[in-house]
């Protein structure tokens, strides 16, 4: 059978790289986590010919050095409902697939594969012996017991329908030609790639924009680099643009650029959009001491004054527990106050500057920091096209999408995870029940 828009010579019976010109029950573009769940999963139902073809030498290379290398393959986070609030983009939507796969469940299914997952206090959970190699082993022995076979340097450069199902173009080597495959279904689970993109840009599929997610910020706030290092609980950040304004409570770190940390990756996730509108450009209000008032902090300087008069501004800080030292002084120099003077004669209008420093500092952005944290994008195939119960497409029959490059995001914490774990295993789960 010759294939329309192919050469004559280019059929579907053209043979893969491993020799094989069979008809593949389900062809997995992408070695990743997502396709590595979807493909054991349609595999543990019963499918027989099942096929992973990943572009790299090196499958499942995200979960490796995620964590730190140490995977943080989900959240501690039980309810559906409150799991979808970690998501800025994908959040409504869903409800109805953690409604039957979740982190309770993804926990459950490593466990069933001989990985178990320990909980740490702020929730999120890694291998016992905290090693992203142990989460990759359970992933490929798994895929090796129920019969997946994977290709590896095996990128696709087209897709198209054709009426038995699939064909699958790749890349051939100088002087070879190029590799067909052909599959009765396919799934296409290339994270964040373009290839994945183009793909189902391909097939007809609206794209959106791609933009970055989870990102340090960049400030202009040259007094804070002396504080490089310290980090520190009960921070918030509020981030001020012309579209709107976000907040965020929690932990932040400072760096020689910025800040980092939980807090602020949380609030760039959320407002990624506005501030690529703005092309990275607004003002971040910080409260260093988060919950309390411009009257409380007040008072607490009036106490100083009068209980460490003959001490100086540098000796004695407020709230020591929670304002750590080279910060108490970055914020002497950042209202022009003496740190040598001593709070007997700190003058009022210090004090006022010093109140509202802690209670309220303003500093301009001036872009990302250095590096993406987690290498999380924002956009993909639009969500509307896609039925979320099967994740097969609304507009092409028999294709499946999982994982990032679905337009769905979520926070740091094993979130981003927790969504290919679960569109991976509702794929894996309708594409079996379709064909079996």
């Amino acid at each position: 059978m010759t294939v329309q828009g192919l050469p004559a010579s280019a059929t579907a019976t053209t043979a893969s790289p491993s020799g094989s010109s069979a008809l593949h029950d389900l062809i997995v573009i992408g070695g990743g986590a997502a396709g590595f769940m979807a493909a054991i999963t349609a595999a543990e139902q019963g499918l027989r010919d099942v096929l992973v073809l990943e572009a790299t030498p090196d499958p499942l290379s995200k979960v490796r050095i995620s964590g730190g290398g140490r995977c943080n393959v989900t959240h501690a986070c039980w309810d559906p409902i409150e799991l979808v609030g970690h998501y800025p983009r994908g959040s409504r939507p869903l409800r109805g697939p953690f409604s039957r796969f979740a982190c309770g469940d993804a926990v459950g299914w490593f466990a069933d594969r001989g990985l178990e997952l320990v909980e740490e206090p702020d929730g999120r959970m890694f291998p016992v012996a905290n090693r992203s190699e142990a989460v990759i082993h359970c992933l490929r022995r798994a895929a090796r017991s129920a019969g997946v076979e994977l290709q590896l340097r095996a990128p696709v450069r087209s897709l198209r329908q054709q009426d038995d199902g699939f064909l699958l173009e790749g890349h051939g080597r100088q002087g070879e030609t190029a590799p067909f495959w052909t599959a009765r279904r396919v799934l296409v689970a290339t994270g964040g790639h373009p290839s994945g993109r183009r793909l189902a840009a391909a097939l007809g599929h609206q794209i959106v924009d791609p933009l970055p997610s989870l990102f340090t910020l960049a400030l202009q706030a040259p007094g804070l680099t002396a504080c490089s290092g310290v980090a520190l609980d009960g921070v918030e950040l509020e981030l001020s643009l012309s579209g709107g304004r976000w907040r965020q409570l929690g932990r932040v770190l400072i760096t020689h650029w910025g800040l980092s940390g939980p807090a602020t990756l949380r609030l760039t996730a959320f407002a990624a959009r506005g501030l690529h509108a703005e092309r990275y450009r607004g003002e971040l209000t910080v409260r260093w001491l988060a919950g309390l008032a411009n009257a409380e902090v007040s008072a607490t300087l009036q106490t100083l004054r009068h209980q460490e008069s003959r001490r100086s501004l540098a000796a004695a800080r407020p709230y020591p527990q929670r304002l750590p030292r080279r910060l108490w002084l970055t914020l002497l120099a950042q209202v022009g106050a003496d740190p040598q003077r001593r709070w007997a004669d700190c003058p009022a209008a210090w004090e006022r500057a010093l109140v509202q420093a802690l209670t309220g500092s303003r500093y301009p952005i001036r872009g990302r920091g250095p590096f993406g944290e987690e290498f999380v994008t924002a956009g993909g195939v639009a969500l509307g096209e896609v039925n979320l119960a099967t994740m097969e497409s609304r507009l092409v029959n028999g294709l499946h999408f999982a994982g990032e490059l679905l337009d769905v995001d979520g926070v740091t914490g094993g979130f981003n995870f927790q969504h290919c774990w679960s569109s991976g295993w509702l794929a894996g789960q309708a594409i079996a029940a379709s064909l079996l």
